[in-house]
């Protein structure tokens, strides 16, 4: 009878909270060929030949998807790409459509909302930068409190030389700021 009953307690549980319950460790070739389906939270490893999940910790692979707010740190040999990312981010290829907090570091680093933190790589691209962006080339479409260094440096928001101190100019070789 406690057996039944025990049985019985959990499987409320898990039917109560099943769509908020995170699993420790996710195993993908794609995101529907996967241990856990992709709207799991995988809180703990991820090793995916391509997966996408919401994150908090550490993911390894070819691509890594992150869904939503994730956390942690992203290691792919290709592409990484998230909704939204606190952490360290490290491809060729980076990607966050909305706000990143932490690392980016691969060739190409794009976050088409608030990027605060640093950006290393060839090409750095952020929405907005509150930052360090470093790199060939830097662009932000604005900055509130950020610095970049590089070969081309890119703030459309700045004026020329008319802020200074706070701000440069619109695009400098080798710095450019906005405070």
């Amino acid at each position: 009878m406690k057996r039944l009953l025990s049985i019985m307690v959990g499987m409320s549980l898990l039917g109560s909270g099943g769509a908020l319950a995170s699993e420790p460790i996710q195993l993908s070739l794609t995101p529907d060929i996967a241990l856990h389906g992709e709207t799991v939270p995988i809180r703990g490893l991820s090793l995916n030949i391509w997966g996408e999940n919401p994150q908090e910790g550490l993911a390894l692979g070819i691509v890594n998807g992150s869904t939503g707010s994730s956390a942690g740190i992203s290691l792919a040999f290709l592409l990484n790409y998230a909704d939204s990312y606190t952490g360290v981010i490290m491809a060729p290829v980076n990607y966050v459509s909305g706000d990143f907090l932490g690392w980016q570091n691969g060739a190409v680093n794009y976050t088409e909302g608030s990027m605060r933190g640093l950006q290393s790589g060839l090409v750095n691209y952020a929405g907005k930068l509150t930052g360090l962006q470093f790199g060939f080339l830097n662009y932000a479409e604005s900055a509130e409190n950020g610095v970049q260094i590089g070969l081309v440096n890119i703030i459309p928001d700045n004026q020329w030389f008319t802020e200074l101190p706070d701000a440069l100019a619109p695009g400098m070789v080798l710095i450019n700021w906005r405070f």
